[in-house]
């Protein structure tokens, strides 16, 4: 009996040391990165004057990770994908390209009724047309609070205006039918959100011909960033 109670001393033991162990697994889970693959998308539009639009994104990822905050009133992720835009027309001769995020605190971008209480809302409340919310600069971090979305734009490209001051902007020129931007590891931050979080991307392709300006948008899937 007295051997048995040891045992059962011992094996105990074992139980509590591995349900500790398990315990340290469980916190590092929670606070290792998380891999997102997302899955892109594409889009083709004929302007006017009978030049196709075709938009693709592809490469597309997210991975989240703790952030230096700390706190559930911080996020932070990294995102990769690659833009790509081909034109097919006469008047085709070139476009601009500015791939970027919608960061949104408590917005149902998946919803498609009207906004709750100002704090949920589908996209197309947000968005009309081709119209972004509103804009915050390039990839850094952002302060949002509940029902507020805003634009993060990938690049962040310098170029003297017509006075030779600095000058910053969000676009990649391409020149002829084709071209595309990738980006790696880029760093969206979001701070002052206390409920949930999602991001999702866009490309906003500018077009010119001869006879036509228009602006085509392509949007990937939303994510939660937490």
């Amino acid at each position: 009996m007295i051997i048995n109670r040891k045992n059962g001393v011992r094996l105990a033991a074992v139980g509590a040391a591995a349900a500790a162990t398990m315990g340290f697994f469980s916190v590092g889970a929670a606070n290792a990165d998380t891999f997102v693959p997302l899955p892109g998308g594409s889009i083709t539009q004929t302007l006017a004057d009978g030049t196709v639009v075709h938009v693709n994104l592809t490469d597309e990822s997210a991975n989240i990770s703790p952030s230096l905050g700390a706190t559930p009133l911080h996020r932070n992720v990294w995102v990769s994908g690659k833009a790509s835009v081909n034109l097919e027309g006469a008047g085709a001769k070139g476009a601009k390209i500015e791939p970027g995020y919608v960061l949104a605190c408590q917005v149902d971008f998946g919803a498609k009724g009207g906004a709750t209480g100002g704090t949920k809302g589908a996209l197309s409340d947000l968005i009309s047309g081709d119209t972004l919310p509103v804009d915050a600069g390039t990839s850094g971090g952002i302060t949002l609070g509940p029902g507020q979305a805003k634009t993060v734009k990938v690049l962040d490209l310098e170029a003297p205006d017509a006075y030779g001051a600095e000058t910053h902007g969000g676009s990649n020129t391409v020149k002829g039918t084709s071209g595309s931007v990738t980006w790696a590891d880029s760093s969206l931050g979001v701070s002052g959100c206390a409920g949930y979080a999602q991001a999702r991307s866009y490309v906003k392709v500018g077009v010119s011909t001869d006879n036509v300006s228009s602006i085509v948008t392509l949007w990937g899937e939303p994510f939660s960033i937490g």
